[in-house]
């Protein structure tokens, strides 16, 4: 087993006698491994580490995402939820592949476990890490941002009766104004994609207590409207980058929410 937290203080040197292919078989392991010290801890940041600095060579990279992308299918949460965070690391880097979307596209709605922290587990955060994911592809030239968009929309509008409760409304919101940053998107498809969750949400009557997902739905386009209306920072040492169909986006989104609350 490689000492990790060495590995951290050398500065990211590889260790010497040990083939790539088997280090990088053994990061991947960490991170899905149960215990949130190994999977959360120095072998996340070794491994993103590598990949930002192109120390693993490119075909094994795009190896590692068809891992990751297999590992959305995974019976264990704790390997589900951290797969969209290496996919991540991979997407930022310039590596690409379709069927990476394909199965995403498969995944984050359809995950039942939203659970943003488990007292065992650790960090599981599958909307916030999916969301990190969905702006990362939403950004990417070869996929379409109406992709994305309507990804977002079906998360939202899939039923769960667990509330969001570790600012994941806050990364979700954040994912898709980032995704309406595209230059290339049309003011249509800039607010077509609340389509379907006004039609989801806009003809029933509102039951007590508020179900979870609408909560969860109100409170995330509730942000993306402040984020609209402000721009949205890339990172935290960015400036605010605006969404060029600002006024149309703000106005669909007051539309959605009112039609929602009024019904």
């Amino acid at each position: 087993m490689i000492n990790w937290k060495n590995v951290e203080a050398a500065d990211y040197a590889v260790p010497a006698g040990r083939p790539m292919d088997d280090l990088v078989r053994e990061l991947s392991r960490a991170l899905a491994d149960p215990d949130p010290l190994v999977r959360d801890g120095e072998p996340y940041g070794v491994l993103a580490t590598w990949i930002a600095r192109g120390t693993i060579e490119p075909s094994r990279r795009l190896e590692l995402g068809d891992e990751m992308a297999a590992r959305l299918t995974d019976p264990r949460t704790e390997a589900r939820t951290f797969a969209p965070l290496v996919l991540g690391m991979l997407v930022a880097a310039g590596d690409f592949k379709t069927g990476w979307v394909d199965a995403f596209a498969r995944w984050y709605p359809a995950e039942r476990d939203l659970r943003g922290h488990d007292d065992t587990l650790g960090w599981l955060h599958a909307v916030a890490h999916g969301a990190d994911l969905l702006a990362g592809f939403g950004l990417h030239p070869e996929v379409a941002p109406t992709r994305m968009l309507d990804l977002a929309a079906a998360r939202l509008t899939e039923p769960t009766d667990h509330v969001y409760d570790q600012l994941e409304d806050d990364r979700l919101a954040r994912a898709i104004a980032r995704v309406l940053t595209r230059a290339d998107l049309s003011e249509r498809d800039a607010v077509g994609w609340l389509d379907a969750i006004a039609d989801r949400f806009g003809s029933d009557r509102i039951s007590t207590p508020v179900p979870a997902h609408l909560s969860n739905c109100l409170r995330t386009l509730r942000l993306l409207y402040i984020l609209a209306d402000r721009g949205v920072r890339p990172t935290s040492e960015h400036e605010a980058e605006p969404l060029p169909h600002r006024e149309a986006v703000k106005s669909a989104l007051a539309a959605t929410l009112d039609r929602i609350v009024k019904r």
